[in-house]
């Protein structure tokens, strides 16, 4: 959203989830395996045998992280496309190594007289949970939604229940879907969101580095002092009545990591912070 808002003249976001989604396909394809190992011979650094590399590669599952000079070497990649644009690199750092590679990575791929930003994002463990079980992602042009929390304008059901149409426009309307291994929600990257936690915390502590902080979730008791309720996200559920589907919403609840109950935000007011914030950052 933050990048819409921009325009894409001037930036790019740049998520290191898809880019490795991007390579498992790449992976099932002679040719493209091929580019991605040559490449990969020309500019891989570290301490893994390339050929081990190029295995846990072709054996990933969703559970496992790569390692750290393997991912250094697909995000330059990926930058080296976007010349001349601000890169805003997504689900980067992953650990604790990362924070300090991060601080070089500029250096690693040409972009030295830009400034460095971190932006950190407080998201309780239950949110995220639910925004995972109910993501849905659309097959033929990746527009993700959400069943219980952003549903599309059209709505179908068969006799699995009542899903989503994407409504994107430009896509011809596909079925969504579950993403892989969304059914399980938080389950197999909880390892990963408590060090996320931890990266937060050392990179908050970090000197010579701007951050933008935003907060995802607000105490249900208070949210109406800080936010309108258009800024607050509902929560979706859906009746089939004599084969038409009725769409019931409702303010949306949940308990955020010390069980106290929130409401969580929509994305606009969190991107507008994050605006503001940049602006005095960059004294604008």
């Amino acid at each position: 959203m933050f990048s819409e808002v921009i325009g894409g003249d001037k930036i790019e976001h740049l998520s290191v989830g898809d880019m490795i989604r991007t390579v498992d396909e790449e992976m099932k394809d002679p040719q493209k395996k091929a580019e991605l190992v040559k490449f990969l011979e020309k500019n891989y650094r570290g301490f893994y045998a390339l050929e081990d590399v190029i295995k846990s590669l072709e054996n990933r599952d969703t559970k496992s992280l790569l390692p750290d000079e393997i991912i250094l070497a697909l995000v330059k990649r990926e930058i080296t496309k976007r010349k001349g644009k601000v890169i805003l690199l997504d689900g980067f750092p992953r650990n604790l190594d990362q924070v300090s590679f991060s601080l070089f990575f500029r250096d690693l791929v040409g972009y030295r007289d830009d400034p460095d930003v971190f932006i950190l994002i407080d998201v309780p463990m239950n949110i995220i949970n639910e925004r995972i079980k109910w993501r849905r992602v659309c097959p033929k042009c990746n527009t993700s939604r959400s069943l219980k929390l952003l549903p599309t304008s059209k709505i179908g059901h068969d006799d699995d229940g009542v899903y989503l149409i994407c409504d994107e426009a430009g896509c011809d309307g596909g079925k969504m879907v579950t993403k892989e291994g969304d059914e399980k929600g938080i389950e197999p990257i909880k390892e990963r969101l408590l060090m996320d936690e931890e990266i937060l915390k050392k990179a908050y502590s970090l000197y010579g580095v701007s951050k933008v902080l935003l907060r995802n979730a607000i105490p249900a008791d208070v949210a109406c002092e800080y936010v309108d309720d258009y800024e607050m996200t509902p929560e979706y559920s859906f009746e089939i009545v004599d084969g038409e589907i009725k769409t019931i919403e409702k303010p949306w609840i949940v308990a955020d990591d010390d069980g106290i109950q929130c409401v969580s935000l929509q994305a606009a007011p969190v991107v507008v912070s994050m605006i503001k914030q940049l602006v005095e950052i960059f004294k604008l």
